[in-house]
C-alpha cells in the first residue's frame, strides 16, 4: 500500500500528492527520498514508476511518474514541447496592486562560495514564463495562483521576487525562512493530453498548513 495519495492511474501514468518536505531525488548528504518509494508505488506493476520531472523538496502536490519506458520518452518530450499544463498555488508574504499578469524574466544561475547556488534574472538566461492571478489576500499575505509555460528550475519561486517584488513566504533561498512553516509553493493540478488516450489530469487539495494561515480551495 502506497503511503502517498494517488490522484490519477492508469495503465501507463501516476499522479502521486507529494508531501512537503520530500526530496523527489537522493539528497548528497544523504537521507530519504521518493527514489526511496519507488518500490511501494509498483501498486501491482512488475515495474516500480520512473520520475519524469521534479518539485522542490518543500513543494507539495501533483507529481507525475511513468509507469513504463515508452511512456518515460512520451512524457519527457511533452513537457520539453509545453504540452503539460501545471497549476500552482503560492502564498506570497505581501500584498499585489495588479490582479494578474505574466512575468517574463529570463533565468540564469549563479553559485558563490558564501551563498551556494541560486537562480537570477538574466536577460542572456534562458526564456522564462509564468502567468499568474491574486486569489485572496488575509493578514496582509496573499494567494497566488502561478501557471507557468516554462519549467525553469526555481522559476515560481524567483519569479515570485523578481517579477511580483514579493519572495514567497518561508522561502530560505528567495525570501525568509522564518516567515513561514516552508517555502508555501503548491502543485495543485496537473494536465497532459494524450493521442488515442484520455488525458491525464489530476488535482490535489489545498494543504493543511496553507488553511492554518485562512486560505482555502474556494
Amino acid at each position: 500500500m502506497s503511503r502517498f495519495p494517488i490522484l490519477f492511474e492508469d495503465g501507463e501514468a501516476l499522479v502521486i500528492d507529494k508531501p512537503a518536505g520530500m526530496p523527489v531525488d537522493r539528497p548528497k548528504r544523504g537521507g530519504m527520498s521518493l527514489e526511496d518509494h519507488l518500490e511501494d508505488l509498483k501498486l501491482n506493476f512488475h515495474r516500480p514508476p520512473w520520475i519524469v520531472h521534479r518539485l522542490d523538496q518543500d513543494t507539495s502536490g501533483c507529481l507525475l511518474l511513468a509507469r513504463n519506458p515508452k511512456a518515460v520518452k512520451r512524457f519527457a518530450q511533452a513537457f520539453q514541447n509545453r504540452l503539460v499544463e501545471k497549476r500552482y498555488v503560492g502564498i506570497v508574504a505581501g500584498t499585489l496592486e495588479l490582479d494578474s499578469g505574466t512575468i517574463d524574466l529570463a533565468l540564469s544561475k549563479v553559485s558563490t562560495k558564501e551563498e551556494g547556488w541560486r537562480m537570477v534574472a538574466d536577460e542572456a538566461g534562458k526564456p522564462s514564463v509564468t502567468h499568474w492571478l491574486k486569489l485572496a489576500e488575509i493578514g496582509g499575505n496573499t494567494l497566488v495562483e502561478f501557471r507557468p509555460e516554462t519549467g525553469r528550475t526555481h522559476q515560481i519561486r524567483i519569479h515570485a521576487l523578481a517579477g511580483l517584488g514579493i519572495p514567497l513566504l518561508g522561502d530560505p533561498v528567495y525570501g525568509d525562512r522564518s516567515t513561514g512553516p516552508r517555502t508555501m509553493l503548491h502543485a495543485s493540478s496537473i494536465t497532459m493530453t494524450r493521442e488515442g488516450k484520455p488525458p491525464i489530469t489530476a488535482t490535489s487539495p489545498m494543504p493543511e498548513d496553507f488553511k492554518e494561515l485562512g486560505f482555502s480551495d474556494g
